[in-house]
């Protein structure tokens, strides 16, 4: 059975917040910490926040020293987890054309147990065939080589391994508007094979897609696309991603959260059932 691919930047995730919730039980600020272990100002609030690329488990040493954790199971989880953010992971040889944004998403979704997706006005990135994601990209708000083309397609297509996997595939919930359907994204060749495609991911156990039709009207999805990332340990709060031309945005603020939950909710109530949505989906198809 092939293992799960193991995600650095959850490892680095649970880390911040684990060594938050270890400085608030001794009642210190980062303030504090940073002056007693000689750091320069902001280090541990850096920390904390996630922003870091390969912990240092010296540095983990000291904070497990300063704050007196002795257990030893405990202090070798949480080394462990450091040393285990320091990993490369798989997304590592196109990061210099990936924003930090994107490539934290990607981290957290290689170990999500869910993903809910809403999309306004194309196939999310992990349904997507190839010939359809290359009109995108090209298509797109950047100026892109062919060479940043094929990266681009490389990372979706490593990406979709994750519907299919032997281990424990990841569970997708993919609520689109009718108008992702209608648009002819690469003419009426690509869209035909692209639909065909949604319907057969559609078939995957953990897979399933719904349909907003025009006739419903306003609904919950006008402010954009958006993405809820759901993990299994509770540990691991959820977050929400979001991009549009002016950039990615990742929000993890419980109250960010569930104002998007809410929103897929209904969304969900909106769409037709998955299976009025499949058939639209084949209709749609034939007309094309």
């Amino acid at each position: 059975m092939t293992e799960p691919r193991r995600s650095p930047t959850l490892r680095r995730r649970r880390l911040s917040a684990e060594l938050t919730a270890l400085r608030e039980g001794r009642s210190l600020t980062a303030v504090q910490v940073d002056k007693h272990l000689g750091w320069t100002p902001g280090k541990l609030a850096r920390m904390e926040r996630g922003v870091w690329q390969r912990p240092n488990p010296r540095d983990i040493t000291d904070l497990l020293d300063l704050y007196e954790v002795t257990d030893e199971r405990r202090r070798d989880y949480l080394l462990t987890l450091a040393r285990q953010g320091r990993e490369r992971g798989w997304w590592h040889p196109y990061r210099e054309m990936l924003s930090e944004s994107y490539t934290t998403y990607i981290g957290l979704e290689a170990e999500a147990a869910t993903i809910l997706n809403f999309e306004a006005l194309m196939v999310p990135g992990l349904m997507q065939t190839e010939d359809y994601a290359r009109t995108v990209v090209l298509n797109g708000p950047l100026e892109v080589t062919q060479e940043q083309v094929d990266s681009r397609i490389a990372v979706r297509k490593e990406r979709q391994e994750l519907l299919t996997r032997a281990h424990d595939p990841l569970r997708l919930w993919a609520i689109l508007d009718e108008a992702v359907l209608r648009r002819q994204v690469g003419g009426p060749d690509v869209m035909r094979a692209q639909l065909q495609h949604l319907l057969d991911l559609a078939e995957l156990a953990k897979v399933t897609v719904q349909v907003v039709p025009f006739t419903r009207g306003a609904h919950a999805g006008f402010g954009g696309p958006f993405v809820i990332v759901e993990f299994p340990e509770p540990l691991d709060p959820d977050a929400v991603y979001s991009e549009n031309n002016a950039g990615e945005l990742l929000l993890e603020d419980p109250e960010d959260v569930a104002r998007f939950k809410l929103a897929f909710q209904r969304l969900g109530a909106a769409a037709l059932s998955p299976g009025d949505s499949l058939a639209m989906i084949a209709a749609i198809k034939a007309e094309t």
